[in-house]
């Protein structure tokens, strides 16, 4: 069993990556709002997104490259395309999901405060995510990407347990039936709350790339993991993804439906009101429960963005220029975390604008990636064995014209 688990890494980066506000805030919401209506939704966007995320560990596993060589040798302009869309949003992700945790940690461990040392102008939350922000950069920096793929397999088991542990005691204080009939939204502010769901479920396309560079970090570490290895990897990943997806919406229907509750649209607010409401309806017990798979869903996302992005940002720059940048993770990484922060101190109120540019194009660009991801598997830079079967070509058709129609739908909605 254990060797089994040693084997597992990059598929864990991937779980904890796209678990985060996606599952705590939006499926949770889900369950509150409609039930176990929007399964479907859940299931529906899982099947379709599949390949184009499996293609980045396939590709990696394969060929010894990353998809960013990957998107090079396809062309020069394809690789320059993807760094600039992701240094227009890789300042506000990161800036979203760490307020996020840094309003769990204010709510489970306190508050703290600077007057002592004459700062009144900074919250506790932005505090709180300062000291995140240090506490994962030194975690990185000094770990790197072993203690990250050490202490992912900690924080995801712990994760796991937490969260099921909470859907039993949630199910046992039930007292009505379970309904699972399905629904379909039909209005307008239903429908955009459907697309915002499906959009962000289970994450971003541009994380397939992260996962091909981890896989790669994992056979330098190893120096041994096989396509086959990766693509087991990648599924034990993508599939609890799904089961922690269904776990999160089933909070939310058994302890959020029909409560008459009105929960905020801003997620640090909404992860607040989401212990205290379990506080409430399962006792005090619940709110450490509940708290630490709130917790660990959020800092494993903080985490792992904050590697992901900057191995990414180097790794284009040394492809683009041909050259080796020594110290190029260590200065993106610092890059990320003191842009992180400029924006928490100085843009907190645009904030709400930026999430949205980055939400925007993480929606438009999703055909994108999944196009380019499709073209290189089926390309002669794969090698033959390990391009899509048959079953993967008609399901990638599939889920190009899924998300095509899907983000002319979210425009429109605009």
């Amino acid at each position: 069993m254990l060797s089994h688990i040693k084997k597992l890494g990059p598929g864990l980066l991937f779980a904890g990556a796209a678990i985060g506000v996606s599952h705590l805030v939006q499926s949770t919401r889900a369950g509150a709002d409609f039930g176990l209506g929007l399964l479907w939704a859940l299931l529906l966007v899982h099947l379709f997104k599949y390949p184009f995320f499996q293609f980045g560990p396939r590709y990696a596993a394969a060929t010894g490259e990353s998809l960013l060589e990957g998107y090079h040798k396809l062309g020069k302009s394809i690789l320059i395309t993807y760094f600039i869309l992701s240094l227009a949003t890789m300042f506000t992700i990161q800036a979203a999901v760490t307020i996020v945790t840094a309003g769990l940690a204010n709510s489970l461990f306190g508050d703290i405060s600077f007057l002592n040392f004459g700062i009144e102008s900074i919250s506790s939350v932005e505090i709180w995510t300062i000291i995140l922000l240090f506490i994962c950069l030194f975690i990185l920096l000094i770990g790197k990407y072993n203690t990250l793929d050490k202490l992912i397999k900690v924080i995801i088991i712990t994760l796991t347990i937490s969260t099921l542990v909470a859907v039993y005691f949630a199910f046992t204080e039930l007292d009505r039936s379970i309904d699972f009939n399905q629904v379909l939204p039909n209005n307008k502010i239903e429908i955009a709350f459907l697309i915002a769901f499906m959009g962000w479920m289970p994450a971003p396309l541009d994380i397939s790339v992260w996962h091909s560079i981890w896989a790669l970090e994992k056979k330098k570490n190893e120096g041994s993991f096989s396509p086959k290895n990766a693509l087991l990897d990648f599924n034990v990943g993508f599939f609890g993804a799904i089961l922690l997806g269904i776990a999160f919406v089933s909070l939310g229907y058994f302890v959020m439906h029909d409560s008459g509750n009105n929960f905020s649209n801003k997620a640090g607010i909404f992860s607040n009101q989401l212990i205290e409401l379990y506080t409430k309806s399962l006792g005090d017990w619940a709110k450490i429960l509940i708290g630490i798979a709130a917790f660990t869903t959020m800092f494993s996302t903080t985490i792992t963005t904050l590697d992901a992005s900057p191995r990414a940002m180097n790794k284009s720059l040394e492809i683009l220029n041909n050259k080796t940048y020594k110290k190029g993770y260590l200065n993106w990484i610092l890059i990320l975390t003191f842009g992180t922060i400029i924006i928490f101190l100085f843009l907190a109120s645009e904030m709400g604008l930026l999430i949205k540019v980055a939400t925007i194009l993480s929606f438009v660009t999703a055909p994108f990636y999944a196009i380019i991801n499709y073209k290189l598997l089926c390309s002669k830079h794969t090698p033959k064995a390990w391009r899509p079967s048959l079953g993967l070509h008609i399901l990638s058709w599939l889920g190009i014209a899924f998300l095509i129609g899907f983000s002319i739908w979210y425009l429109s909605m605009l």
